[in-house]
């Protein structure tokens, strides 16, 4: 099922191996500046089960998006957000920030990441809500048995993104 790196429609082994999902990867040490501004989102996180991190909507968010045969999910974040949490950050990713893509309906929110699949799967809905997008944060390249591998290890964390 993997057809784009990065991006999985999955079940997770450490939650419900029956609950299939859509699952992104995250490389702690990717060169791109959405992928390290997530990274540094992911510090807001508010742990649940050991190693899972719930995120405030308002601080990281996903977004479904269907195109014909095609399922991509985008990670938006708040503009003041990043900028508050960037301000001390080395790197220069805040200066990097004013590059990333503006959300249409709503100008303080930016598109970090955008992956898709070619699937037919459909995120679940529940009273309005779709379906959580489960991100897995590691260090350097994995195939999806390593991911789960590093989680099971303590090595890799899952954080739990609301979407839209």
């Amino acid at each position: 099922m993997d057809d784009s790196p990065g991006i999985w429609i999955t079940a997770v082994p450490a939650f419900d191996p029956d609950d299939i999902g859509v699952l992104l990867a995250l490389d702690e040490g990717s060169a791109d500046p959405g992928e390290r501004m997530v990274s540094v989102l992911l510090n807001r996180g508010h742990e649940g089960e050991e190693g899972v991190f719930y995120l405030l909507p308002h601080d990281l968010s996903a977004r479904y998006e269907r195109t014909g045969d095609r399922l991509a999910v985008s990670l938006m974040a708040s503009r003041q957000v990043l900028l508050h949490d960037l301000a001390d950050h080395p790197g220069g990713l805040a200066e990097q920030l004013a590059d990333l893509p503006c959300d249409a309906a709503d100008e303080d929110r930016v598109a970090l990441i955008r992956r898709e699949i070619a699937t037919d799967f459909v995120p679940a809905e529940v009273d309005g809500d779709k379906q959580a997008v489960l991100l897995i944060d590691h260090a350097g390249p994995a195939v999806l048995e390593e991911l789960f591998a590093r989680f099971d290890e303590g090595e890799a964390g899952i954080a739990v993104l609301n979407a839209d």
